[in-house]
This record gives structure tokens, C-alpha cells and sequence, in this order.
């Protein structure tokens, strides 16, 4: 399938991939915010089950009658469905709530900056895409905007930033969504609910023994209404509509391009910030989120185009 001629036409409406691409990057960017709030009421693999679980119950009646078309498809194409479920659903979303138990959203936001890089090299080792100046050019002015925005602007600040096994942890998940990305194109194509519904099956399934297993060792979730609120929202936002726009935008345009839109991610993190927790407004976030949404436009109006294959 190749990229539909008016997919760039469309500016920012809700076909444009550039405004699903930052739609996604917003959902997530709040699931780095609440995976770091509930940290300590509510189990790691846990979460990432409930995470699927509960969008398997919601999309069952709107996904049923295109499952009946699409199963065909499917099941011939089940190792590749299988392998996206794995890399996309299950292994990120867990890994992500375990590492978020262990450092900090800050050093969760430097290292989602690696990811449009990994996509690149993703989809040049496994299917040979050609990467472009532009590209290069518009994710290493992006994350030089990052960076600013994670320094607040002091190299002191961002000299003093530390590391520790979580974050290991976090590059390698971060890794992983690179590949689950740069493997999208391989996807069979059937409707996106039926796609979603398939990925929260088989992540719910393969996380479940793993939470059943968490709780066993006394892991449990505290009932509170934050608990509440966050599982309501991981539910539905970073899971259904994150990676369905996602999963549109990248069949657009392409994974190589639709990586540097995780750029946006620490400009709506700390946007959130300032709204939600009232937390001041400097110089460095303008500075920053202009840089990166400079490179942000380089890299996604200037790379290749990667058509699904």
C-alpha cells in the first residue's frame, strides 16, 4: 500500500497524519505523568493488564463486525499480528510501568528522545530504508530542543542528570517501540478495530500471568480515586486512541518520519505541568519547544516516504 497522495494535503484535520501523530504524542505524554504519580499504588504489570484488559471489553462490540471480514486476513498474517502485539502492546507498556517505578519522568522524557533515532536504524537494518539529510538534520535540531527543555536551560543542570538500572531498563523499551514501529508497514490491512481489538487481546494475554504472579507476591492495587482516575485514563488514551493514531499516522507517512513527533511528548509534558500543577512558565521552555518544533517540521516534511510493504 502506498502513501495516499492527499494524506500531506489535509494540513492538521483529523485525517492529517501530522495532527494524529501529535494527538498520540499527547496521550502518551500523559501516561508518562500518571504511570510516575501512581507509582507505589498500583503494580507495574498489573496496570500494563488492566492497560489492554479493559479495551478489550470496550471495542468488542464495535470491532465484532469488521473481525468478521478481517479474520481471514488475520490469521494468515498471525506471525507478524503475534510479533506486534508482543513488541507494541505487552513488552512496551509493562517495561514502561516498571521503569517508571524506578526513576524519574525526567530521565524518561531524555530517553524517549532516542526513539526517532531508533526508528531510523530500525527501519534501515531490518527493511533498508533510506535515510535523508533532512531527517538527520530535523531529529538532531529537535533533540537539541529537548535537551534545552530537560537542562531548564543549564548545562550545569543537564551535566548533573544521573542514570541508573531503570533507565537501562527504559532505552531498551524504548528499542522495542522502534522495532514494533519500523514492523507496522508488515501489518495485514484490516480495519483499525480490529487491529486494536487483536493488540489488546493478545497484550492482556500475555500479561496476565505475569500480574497473576505480581499480586501472588503481595503486590496489590490501593483503592483510591486517584487509582481510579489513572486506570480510567490508561485505558482509553495511551492505549486505544494513542496507538490507533498512531498506527494511522505512521501508515501515512511513514515510521522514519512519524518518529520525530515523540519529540512532542516533553513539550506536552511540561505544558500539562504548567496547566494541571501550576508550575511556572521560563524563557527555556519557548526556547526549547520552538527548536523542537522546528525539528519536529524538518524531519516529518523532509524525510523518506516508508509505504507499507
Amino acid at each position: 500500500m502506498t502513501v495516499q497522495p492527499d494524506a500531506e494535503s489535509k494540513s492538521f484535520t483529523l485525517g492529517s497524519p501530522y495532527l494524529l501523530l501529535a494527538l498520540a504524542s499527547l496521550f502518551w505524554s500523559g501516561n508518562h505523568i500518571v504511570g510516575r504519580a501512581i507509582s507505589g499504588e498500583v503494580p507495574p504489570i498489573g496496570l500494563s493488564t488492566v492497560r489492554w484488559l479493559v479495551p478489550v471489553l470496550l471495542l468488542w462490540p464495535f470491532a465484532r463486525p469488521h473481525l468478521k471480514h478481517d479474520w481471514p486476513l488475520m490469521r494468515a498474517h498471525w506471525g507478524i499480528m503475534l510479533w506486534l502485539g508482543f513488541t507494541g502492546g505487552a513488552l512496551f507498556s509493562a517495561l514502561q510501568y516498571v521503569g517508571l517505578q524506578h526513576t524519574t519522568a525526567v530521565n524518561v522524557s531524555v530517553l524517549n528522545s532516542l526513539v526517532p533515532v531508533l526508528i531510523l536504524a530500525a527501519g534501515a537494518m531490518m527493511f533498508g530504508d533510506r535515510v535523508r539529510r533532512a531527517q538527520v538534520a530535523g531529529i538532531a535540531i529537535s533533540l537539541t530542543g529537548v535537551l534545552v527543555v530537560i537542562a531548564r536551560g543549564s548545562l550545569e543542570t543537564f551535566l548533573t542528570l544521573s542514570f541508573n538500572w531503570a533507565d537501562l531498563l527504559i532505552v531498551f523499551n524504548m528499542a522495542t517501540f522502534a522495532v514494533y514501529a519500523a514492523y507496522l508497514r508488515l501489518r495485514p490491512q484490516i480495519h483499525w478495530l480490529s487491529f486494536m481489538f487483536a493488540l489488546s487481546v493478545m497484550s492482556t494475554a500475555m500479561t496476565l500471568p505475569f500480574a497473576i504472579w505480581e499480586a501472588a507476591a503481595g503486590a496489590t492495587f490501593r483503592p483510591t480515586v486517584l487509582t481510579f482516575v489513572s486506570l480510567g485514563y490508561v485505558a482509553i488514551f495511551p492505549s486505544v486512541f494513542a496507538f490507533a493514531a498512531w498506527n494511522r499516522g505512521v501508515e501515512l507517512i511513514g515510521a522514519g518520519r512519524a518518529g520525530p513527533f515523540l519529540h512532542l511528548i516533553p513539550i506536552f509534558t511540561a505544558v500539562l505541568s504548567i496547566t494541571l500543577l501550576g508550575e511556572p512558565l521560563f524563557a527555556f521552555h519557548l526556547i526549547g519547544f520552538g527548536t523542537i518544533l522546528f525539528g519536529v517540521w524538518l524531519a516529518s516534511t523532509g524525510g523518506p516516504r516508508s509505504p507499507r510493504r
